[in-house]
């Protein structure tokens, strides 16, 4: 889950901050410095996660570029020169430009602005864009909430009392709504000093990049394993009393199925899997450094100098193709390059039965139980999807207009055979009778009477060449429509079709039943 570090650098973040001794500081060094804190702690324990760093006044500024490298990041943060006055929309929609242009709109990301809570002054200030927000068109929309899911955490170099004294706290936790909800406002508890904002900074690393450290389980074997990003709860909507459910330490592995059967499955969120070393000497924090990761790293390298079941199991996996199946979720090698590939895990939803084409992932069990090799002989064949017991909703010839072109697709094809009558006629009816009981199954009264309408007006612009019949059967349709627009139970009744009014013609489609 990458990170955008936006660093507010107006005039108001040069306010002198009182501290102990002769020296005096600004609170944009209590910021800096509360940074440098975050990125060294990401260094240590987030080192494959990448991190941008942004600058912001009345324009903004990418300072740098998603990286992994934290030591540019803080000669960064030591350089930074000081603008004008504060404007957040304009920041914001630079972190849309830039995650869009790196990442695009499925990658979640957060946002960590850090600010003295100053919203800045008149036309482009943080108040001025929320009261304009109902009053503005979509070349001009604000850019919250973001295309792409989004955790916002708005860092105050301020205390709670200096925010509320003003509308300060009103309008950022407005602009934490706008955002989605997902984040949290955090400012400094008691005097601002640097002891202070350092217990800020740690509060957002307790919350937001605090490591996940667990065991990988397969059989006698087992892994030590760091997790990026942390999984998240997630509450089942369907739940009385919806409680969250937490990914357990224990990361068990129940079996293995090819990868093929799996076929891109809807999962919560996808997460790297690393081993973390054992040997004592080295830092228990992640495996090897970034350099040796990028290089295909052996046992020795990520675990010390003892064998690491978590790499060889991701060298399994990858020479293999297969991935792993209460909470289930898979584990893959994922190749970012020729030289260069991760283990990953991704979570699917809470249930015994997450992906409807494989059934209970319980039922699952090994081929050498089967009575015989469901895959055939020579690997030719799948066991997979299973077929269900009862046929699914989706699989019947049910009408459903999700978007306006649909609908009209459905009426153009009535028209199109109510001008080919007689010839159509079975067909016209058929496509009438399939609108008619959509539309009494909807309650769509006034989409029958349009299309009687419709019919009515067809009629009156039939050539005078065209056979006596359509007319009476255009009137006949039209009539029929009308009367089960009105919900009369005599005429709208659910399983009445409509059948062709029979005629003295005798020419083909001139009687009909």
């Amino acid at each position: 889950m990458p990170t955008v570090v936006l660093m507010d650098v107006s005039l108001s973040m040069t306010r002198p901050v009182s501290l102990e001794g002769n020296e005096d500081f600004q609170r944009k060094n209590l910021a800096v410095h509360g940074l440098n804190m975050l990125f060294e702690h990401m260094a240590s324990n987030y080192r494959l996660e990448f991190t941008a760093l942004m600058a912001f006044s009345s324009l903004w500024e990418l300072l740098v570029p998603f990286t992994r490298d934290y030591n540019a990041l803080q000669e960064a943060l030591s350089n930074l020169d000081d603008y004008d006055k504060t404007c957040v929309e304009s920041a914001l929609q630079g972190v849309n430009s830039v995650v869009q242009q790196e990442w695009g709109n499925a990658c979640p990301c957060q946002v960590v602005l850090v600010t003295d809570g100053s919203l800045g002054i008149g036309k482009g200030s943080l108040r001025h864009s929320l009261q304009t927000l109902n009053h503005r068109g979509d070349a001009k929309k604000f850019p919250l909430p973001f295309p792409f899911p989004t955790k916002l955490y708005i860092m105050c170099v301020a205390n709670a009392e200096e925010l509320q004294m003003s509308d300060t706290m009103n309008n950022l936790e407005e602009l934490l709504h706008l955002s989605g909800g997902d984040g949290q406002i955090f400012t400094v508890d008691g005097a601002l000093c640097m002891k202070s904002v350092q217990a800020m900074f740690g509060r957002l690393i307790d919350h937001a990049y605090s490591p996940f450290h667990a065991v990988l389980h397969c059989g006698n074997l087992s892994s030590d394993v760091q997790v990026f990003p942390r999984p998240e709860p997630v509450i089942i909507d369907e739940e009385v009393e919806p409680i969250p459910q937490s990914v357990n330490a224990d990361l068990k592995i129940v079996g293995f199925i090819e990868i093929t059967d799996i076929c891109s499955p809807p999962v919560i969120s996808r997460h790297l899997v690393l081993p973390i070393a054992v040997n004592k000497e080295m830092d228990d924090v992640g495996a090897g450094t970034t350099e040796e990761l990028e290089e295909e790293p052996s046992a020795s390298q990520m675990a010390g100098k003892s064998p690491n079941f978590c790499v060889l199991l991701h060298g399994s996996l990858k020479v293999e193709d297969v991935a792993q199946a209460e909470w289930y979720g898979m584990l893959y090698s994922q190749a970012d390059s020729k030289k260069k590939s991760n283990l990953m895990m991704s979570i699917f939803e809470p249930g015994s039965e997450p992906l409807p084409w494989l059934g209970k992932i319980s039922h699952l069990g090994p081929i050498s139980e089967a009575t015989e090799n469901p895959y055939g002989e020579d690997d030719n064949k799948s066991p997979f999807p299973l077929q269900p017991q009862v046929k699914r909703s989706y699989a019947q010839t049910v009408t459903v207009w999700i978007k306006a072109s649909g609908l009209q697709t459905d009426v153009q094809k009535i028209l199109r055979n109510a001008r080919k009558l007689p010839e159509k006629t079975q067909t016209f009816y058929k496509e009438l009778n399939r609108l008619r009981k959509a539309a009494l199954a909807f309650g769509f009264w006034e989409l029958l009477k349009g299309v009687a309408d419709l019919l009515e007006r067809e009629c009156t612009l039939l050539p005078d060449s065209a056979h006596p019949d359509a007319a009476f059967q255009l009137s006949h349709a039209a009539q029929q429509l009308k009367l089960a627009s009105t919900g009369d139970s005599q005429y709208a009744a659910f399983d009445h079709n409509i059948v062709p009014m029979h005629t003295d013609f005798s020419s083909a489609g001139g009687k009909r039943s």
